[in-house]
């Protein structure tokens, strides 16, 4: 910050899943879609505007047990569901900028952030130099994880591989998809884990199996049918790690075993390629040659990515990306392509290291599971 001549830097966040930044700074996601803004001082404890009364207060001295680092906390009754209230957390934001004699105030984030939040604050700002552009700044510095948070990135892989280990000893036919998601929700809850989602939807063989949501899991698992399924809960303290396997209930089709075949060593090759200083762009352009002289479609949306406190966070292993990967840095790989006949698909997690790229961290074995 004192490098950039930046004496603030400004967050918000609205979400469990891809609120991080929120999570990173405090300990505490935001949560449900309600916004929960930080400023974060260059010279003294953090302040914090969130759900609360009108004109609600509270000083503390920054070593507060739950609001650790925080020196005052701001309510106001702010939901991003109704309009004339997007500019109450960023009113309030900015006078709290002003009282501290901030004039060059770095937000992060600023795309994700309520437009009328930020409106609110460059308003009173007569300055326009005065709000910078500081996302890069924090995200290479969020995307390399600590020692301690390494550990807990292999907690949460080692959790989901408890849980899906207790959806194979589960499924059955006669339950819904949504019964097997609810299954690795509880199983995942009892063990630590605070939030995520589970997607995954059945079809019999010769029919793709697809990653949907709770809305579209109302379908009834019968004899022969497979479900393809994707946990993305995060562990104890809060990282996100995902793993994605196929599940048979009976004999997968010759067609569906070569598919994962297929995906699993192009999920091979990318690990080939991950080390300190790698070109995320160049990454992607080599996974595409991949897949297109395997016979298979490339890939347009993401197949590999950075985890943490977001299920989808920087680097993004695509031709967008200007980040190169840096040792401690977390990532999710999950190559896959669809037909009309099946959805090919793997996930797993793996940390870059030093020498390359580790271990896997899931030691769910890689193949379809079938079961009788």
């Amino acid at each position: 910050m004192r490098a950039a001549d930046i004496e603030a830097l400004v967050f918000q966040g609205s979400n469990d899943w891809l609120g991080g930044y929120v999570k990173w700074l405090t300990d505490l996601p935001a949560q449900n879609g309600y916004p929960r803004s930080i400023i974060f001082h260059a010279d003294a404890p953090m302040t914090i505007v969130e759900m609360g009364p009108f004109d609600a207060a509270r000083n503390f001295d920054g070593s507060d047990e739950l609001y650790r680092g925080v020196g005052t906390w701001l309510g106001v009754p702010a939901f991003l569901s109704v309009n004339y209230t997007h500019g109450y957390e960023g009113r309030l934001i900015a006078d709290a900028l002003r009282h501290h004699g901030h004039q060059r105030i770095g937000l992060v984030g600023a795309g994700g952030m309520a437009h009328g939040f930020v409106e609110a604050i460059s308003s009173r700002f007569d300055n326009p130099s005065a709000l910078v552009e500081a996302t890069d700044l924090v995200d290479a510095l969020k995307a390399i994880k600590s020692p301690e948070e390494i550990e807990l990135i292999k907690a949460a892989a080692a959790l989901q591989d408890e849980v899906f280990s207790d959806v194979i000893a589960a499924m059955r036919p006669g339950l819904r998809d949504m019964d097997i998601a609810a299954l690795a929700q509880h199983a995942g809850r009892i063990r630590g884990s605070e939030q995520g989602i589970v997607l995954g939807s059945s079809a019999p063989l010769g029919f793709r199996s697809r990653f949907l949501g709770s809305h579209m899991q109302g379908r009834t698992l019968k004899a022969g049918d497979h479900l393809a399924l994707l946990i993305e809960i995060n562990g104890p303290g809060g990282f996100y790690t995902e793993i994605a396997r196929t599940i048979v209930l009976g004999r997968a089709t010759n067609e569906l075993t070569d598919g994962f075949a297929a995906v699993k060593a192009a999920q091979d090759n990318v690990l080939t390629k991950i080390r300190p200083g790698a070109s995320c762009a160049a990454i992607a352009a080599d996974h595409n040659d991949y897949m297109r002289t395997y016979g298979m479609p490339e890939e347009h949306r993401l197949f590999a990515h950075g985890q943490g406190y977001d299920l989808v966070e920087r680097p993004l292993i695509r031709h967008d990306e200007t980040m190169c990967l840096a040792e401690g840095m977390c990532l999710a790989v999950h190559p896959g392509f669809e037909n009309e006949r099946m959805f090919a698909v793997i996930c797993d997690n793996y940390l870059v290291t030093n020498e390359g790229v580790s271990t896997c961290l899931h030691k769910t074995e890689k193949r379809i599971f079938e079961t009788a």
